[in-house]
């Protein structure tokens, strides 16, 4: 009777012994599970513009240092309608400014692309067809970079170092492309808003209420179908005084940002 009390005693025991390792396996493999699901969390994250433009100080830039130094910039060329005007005025005041590139445009209108070039102004690439890069795949958007690249190669003699997003946008993904290609990525950070058809005191407002040293002035010399920048066209040769007078030297994005204006 002894040794079969015996006997249950062991078992009871043996069993006891064997049933906490599994809970403590089951504990265990549950934590490398909810690691991973913050991770994934982490990892699809979407950044700010602003947190990009802090990560990656380097590559993307929305204005210069500060010192007594504008940039003019013009957005969506080549356009018949109004980049010719737009150059009339730059011409006529002597000053050199910077021009965004849509390839597609460029491929229509190729010696308005020649003409900004002779006149002394800088370009960059703004796109093939101005999608919104963050909803383009990585294949898409380098082709954008890419085949603009060379269209503005054959018509400039030079691959532009810098970009401008189409609406300012891009992810971290592509920045870090860009970033990997030797590209720079350049916004603004004085807005015209001259794309909204505003009239010449709104877009003059717009600009000098907001310069400041190290400035990047967005407005565009091209738009889409019923466009109307005539206010810009004819703000700008009292904004080139009026900053002039202020004591401001107007210079390219080259220049602002000590740059060259040719890829690698």
């Amino acid at each position: 009777m002894r040794v079969r009390l015996i006997m249950l005693m062991v078992i009871v025991i043996f069993l006891g012994g064997y049933h906490a390792p599994v809970v403590s396996s089951q504990d265990s493999s549950s934590r490398p599970s909810e690691s991973v699901s913050g991770s994934n969390s982490a990892e699809e994250e979407q950044l700010t513009l602003g947190q990009l433009r802090q990560k990656y100080a380097d590559t993307f830039k929305t204005n210069g240092p500060s010192t007594k130094k504008v940039a003019l910039t013009f957005d969506d060329v080549p356009d018949p309608r109004f980049t010719p005007q737009v150059l009339d005025i730059l011409k006529k005041y002597d000053v050199r400014a910077t021009f965004f590139i849509v390839g597609s445009r460029a491929e229509k209108h190729p010696d308005l692309v020649k003409r900004i070039v002779k006149e002394g102004h800088m370009v960059g690439n703004h796109s093939y067809n101005h999608p919104e890069f963050s909803k383009l795949s990585m294949t898409a958007f380098r082709k954008q970079i890419l085949h603009t690249g060379d269209i503005i190669q054959r018509l400039a003699g030079y691959t532009p170092k810098m970009i401008r997003p189409p609406y300012g946008d891009i992810n971290e993904e592509q920045l870090r492309w860009a970033a990997k290609q030797h590209y720079s990525i350049v916004n603004w950070n004085v807005d015209s808003l001259d794309w909204k058809g505003l009239s010449k005191e709104q877009v003059k407002d717009n600009i000098l209420s907001a310069v400041k040293p190290g400035s990047i002035v967005l407005q565009h010399a091209g738009g889409g179908v019923g466009s109307n920048l005539n206010g810009t066209i004819e703000a700008l040769p009292e904004i080139i005084e009026e900053l002039r007078n202020r004591g401001y030297e107007l210079v390219t994005l080259d220049e602002m940002l000590g740059l060259p204006k040719a890829i690698d």
